[in-house]
């Protein structure tokens, strides 16, 4: 849930607090002045002791994770931007529930300092919008960054194998971003990255690429394969950093469960408490192969390349899932959402309208330190991007 600086009459059950911050004298101009905000309260979205925020897109769908409190309040129109923290999907996923921009900037790119630490191996500080200029303002600000000059991408890698894991058709999620890319940059879409390096579109098997380039991935690939894990190389990049949180939660945390024995609903009891069996057997292998990952997806970015797929593999969830059910669908969210996670990467989810009449997203994923970039490159997009969902929107129904 979330803080916010004005009092409102409907909140959607966003916020646990409201209070009025008085603005401070100031003799040069502020960048955010004027802007209305909300600051995320460590709180889980779906949860039994304070209710679920209402997903201002879908009333009857989850809004997300525990950063879903500050979703809902810019996407209900409540604040113009809110702050999140994003450790495996908590900006992200909210973003994408909530038909919002949401910001997971590179590791250790934003201070963590006074935030209640889950896991500091992926813990983040990012941030909702609805407008990318509004976003980009406070990226500066959080960042603490000059303007970034505004940079034509090198290369747009869409990652298929990824795509093909959305229940959406790509019609209404890659290729609207595609088009808009095309529009401002130029380019056909070749059979593969490897091949015409002079088109900024290029497509690439990413699971395959990662497994050949990441060897220390082997520790983490199960034997079996079923169809929660189409892609086992990226399966097991989310093993890795389950297990990676897991052992963090269970270090920072463990002593103050195990004293008070803290009452968690549904899906959560269950993940916290496997995180308290958690041994540190394979966490010095999980170290390794972030590593070997971040090198690997650097060099096949280069200086300003990006990779675009789903934000998530498919709608928000109806509320009240079961929690065999949560369970599984946090296993396949986490396959795409490891990919920033464990190598450290800036993820900017883009909402691209509503599909079925439930929001739709994409994202894009550029190399660690490149967060600048990347919102110019958002804020580039987005009339032309508009002009596209519209488009898409007319031709779905």
């Amino acid at each position: 849930m979330a803080v916010e600086v004005m009092a409102r009459d409907t909140d959607y059950g966003a916020f646990v607090e409201k209070f009025i911050l008085q603005p401070v004298p100031s003799p040069h101009p502020l960048p955010l002045s004027g802007l209305t905000f909300a600051i995320k309260d460590i709180i889980n979205g779906e949860n039994i002791h304070y209710g679920t925020p209402t997903n201002p897109c879908a009333p009857d769908r989850i809004p997300g994770g525990s950063s879903s409190g500050s979703a809902v309040a810019v996407g209900a129109k409540l604040v113009d931007f809110s702050l999140g923290t994003d450790t495996g999907g908590s900006v992200r996923v909210p973003a994408s529930y909530c038909g919002i921009y949401g910001f997971r900037p590179s590791i250790g790119a934003v201070s963590t300092a006074g935030v209640i630490p889950m896991s500091q191996f992926f813990d983040t500080v990012g941030w909702f919008a609805r407008d990318p200029k509004i976003l980009k303002q406070v990226g500066h600000v959080l960042l603490e960054s000059s303007d970034t000059p505004h940079v034509r991408p090198s290369q747009v890698i869409v990652a298929e194998d990824c795509v093909r894991l959305s229940s959406i058709p790509s019609g209404r999620t890659t290729q609207v971003l595609l088009k808009a890319v095309e529009k401002l940059f130029g380019g056909e879409i070749p059979l593969n990255v490897f091949s015409d390096a002079g088109h900024i579109i290029k497509n690439v098997i990413l699971g395959d690429y990662v497994k050949d380039k990441v060897p220390s991935l082997k520790n983490f690939i199960s034997e079996g394969n079923n169809d929660q894990e189409t892609i086992p190389s990226l399966a097991a990049l989310s093993r890795a950093m389950r297990l990676l949180q897991r052992y963090e939660i269970k270090k920072n945390h463990g002593d103050w469960m195990t004293t008070f024995k803290p009452e968690f609903g549904p899906g959560i009891h269950e993940q916290v408490w496997e995180a308290m069996r958690t041994s540190s057997d394979n966490i010095d292998a999980c170290q390794y192969m972030r590593t070997e990952l971040r090198a690997a997806l650097t060099a096949l970015l280069g200086d300003s390349g990006i990779f675009v797929y789903p934000t998530v593999q498919g709608p928000p969830p109806k509320l009240k899932m079961d929690a065999a059910a949560f369970e599984v669908d946090i296993a396949k969210a986490f396959r795409l959402l490891a990919i920033a996670g464990v190598s450290g990467f800036c993820q900017v989810s883009i909402p691209l309208g509503m599909y079925d009449n439930l929001p739709v997203s994409v994202s894009l994923v550029a190399k660690h330190g490149s967060d600048g970039f990347l919102l110019n490159l958002v804020s580039t997009l987005h009339d032309t991007l508009k002009e596209e969902i519209q488009v898409a929107e007319r031709t779905s129904y």
